[in-house]
Parts: C-alpha cells; structure tokens; sequence
C-alpha cells in the first residue's frame, strides 16, 4: 500500500466494471452489451461472467444476465442505518455545480411535498427553495415523480380539489392521471410555470428497498434560463444520479 492507496487489482477493477454496467433501466443484459459497456474483451467478459454466476454476484435469465440476488443481502446490510439526507447532500452539491442551478429532495407528506435537503443555485436570479418548505403534491415535476410511482396516494390527491396556483397548473383530475401514465413511462417528469409564474423543473424518482418512490430528485431553475430544452438536456444526468443514491439505499425500482 502506498500514500495514494491500494493499487487496484486488475481482475477486481474488471468486474466491478461489469457490476457496473447494469443499471435500473437496463437491469438485463447479455455478453455483447457487457463487452460493449465495459470494453472487456469477449473471451475475458465471458470466463468473468461464468465465474461470477457461480459464485451468485450474477443470475442468469436465459441466455442473458442479471444482477444476483445474493447481492440483495449485502445492500441490505450496506443500507441499514445510511441516511438519505446525509448521502444526498454531496450528491445535490455535484448536480449544483454541474448544472449551475438548484438542486432539491422532495419527500411526500400527505397531499404535500416537502423539501427535505437543497444546494441552491449560485445565480442571483433563482427560484426561492428552502428545507421545509411545503407545496401541494398535484403541482411541478417533483409531485409529479411521487404520484406516479405512488398509486394510492395518487387515488386520494385526484379525488381531493386540484387548486390552481398559476394558469398552467393542471387542475383537470383525467389530465393529471394522464400525465402520471407518461412519468411512469418515461422515468421522469419536466414541468413549466406550473407551482410558480417563470420557473421550470426536471424531477426523477429515488427508491427504496421495497421499490416504492421514497423521494424525487429534482433540478429547477427560472425558465428564461432553464427552461424545456435545458431541463431535456439534464435528463440523463439527473437519472444516473437517481440511480446512484437508489443503489447506495440498497433501493431498486418496482417490479
């Protein structure tokens, strides 16, 4: 060991380059995919690939693969006692600073959401957001992301009064159970103007052991500076990080 750390072991670096290759949206993979992600060659992908389905980091699904289910009880262990605030504020900060505009955690409380953890923007020119403050849950991305993965809270906040807070907030119960059916598909949600008049918003879910929504991740910012397209063009990077902290919960997305 040297000042700078333990030299990585080569076999060990190529297979947690495997691990991770698979991600929440493409949990499945076959060898090609594998040697295409990782850039292992074929015959080395393969011989790694056997050796780690013997020993159960992989499960095979047909003539593909998947993570292994033993690794389940290592998150399970990993994840007990990790704090989700304490693990999102480096992550808020990076998307911050990689995207110049705020970045926010939402939870769920009741027919609201919440603001549990926030890295504002370094811009004079910004939405106001602050831990604690409370919105209703049927306006914005972030509500959006918690609705869509939470059908009976959704039940109830579509059977309650939908207020308008500006003229673009969508009030129409059958238009917003719409709009949930299209989060759901696309894994995320973009809103304008619709909690406040000149701001925009990019949101994706966080989830937890059982695969339930347990927080949206969301980066805003005033339209006239990020608005659709700018939010369009954050997508992946808003999504990888999702993935990052629903991996580090010991989370996975709902079967």
């Amino acid at each position: 060991m040297t000042s700078e750390g333990p030299k990585r072991l080569l076999v060990l670096g190529k297979i947690t380059d495997i691990l991770d290759a698979f991600t929440l949206q493409r949990p499945v993979l076959g060898l090609g995919e594998i040697q295409q992600a990782t850039g292992i060659p074929t015959s080395t992908v393969q011989r790694l690939v056997s050796n780690m389905v013997a020993e159960g980091l992989l499960d095979r699904v047909g003539d593909r693969v998947r993570i292994g289910i033993r690794m389940a009880y290592w998150a399970g262990a990993a994840a007990r006692g990790v704090d989700l605030l304490e693990l999102a504020g480096p992550l808020l900060r990076e998307l911050r600073d990689t995207t110049g505009e705020t970045a926010s955690l939402f939870r769920a409380e009741g027919r609201h959401r919440v603001c549990v953890a926030v890295a504002e923007t370094r811009h004079a020119l910004r939405r106001e957001m602050h831990v604690g403050k409370v919105i209703p849950l049927h306006t914005g991305s972030a509500g959006r992301v918690l609705l869509a993965w939470a059908p009976e809270l959704a039940a109830q906040v579509l059977a309650g009064p939908l207020p308008s807070l500006t003229e673009y907030t969508v009030t129409d119960p059958e238009t917003l159970r719409a709009l949930l059916d299209d989060t759901r598909r696309d894994g995320f949600a973009i809103t304008v103007a619709e909690r406040d008049d000149g701001g925009s918003g990019l949101s994706v879910p966080v989830f937890d052991h059982a695969g339930e929504v347990t927080a949206a991740l969301t980066v805003s910012g005033p339209t006239i500076r990020f608005g659709r397209s700018e939010c369009e063009k954050c997508v992946d990077l808003l999504v990888g990080a999702a993935e990052r902290l629903t991996r580090t919960l010991g989370g996975r997305p709902p079967g």
